[in-house]
């Protein structure tokens, strides 16, 4: 398992990739003509940083018996 810190390096790096996605992607559809396949391609991007985001906060979660 990764130690806490490279988890938490990783972590903010994806975050800051997903919020940069969600400014492209308002710019690019803010603009009026764009290439609906890009959008699509960008969205699905973001769709797979979600799931990493979510991947990594759960490791850093112990695990613990209620």
């Amino acid at each position: 398992m990764e130690d806490q810190e490279t988890i938490i390096h990783r972590l903010t790096e994806l975050e800051s990739e997903h919020r940069n996605l969600d400014d492209v992607i308002d710019q690019i559809t803010f603009s009026g003509s764009f290439d609906q396949i890009q959008v699509q391609r960008l969205k699905k991007r973001k769709l797979i940083l979600k799931d990493e985001i979510l991947r990594l906060r759960s490791m850093l979660i112990p695990n613990t018996i209620a």
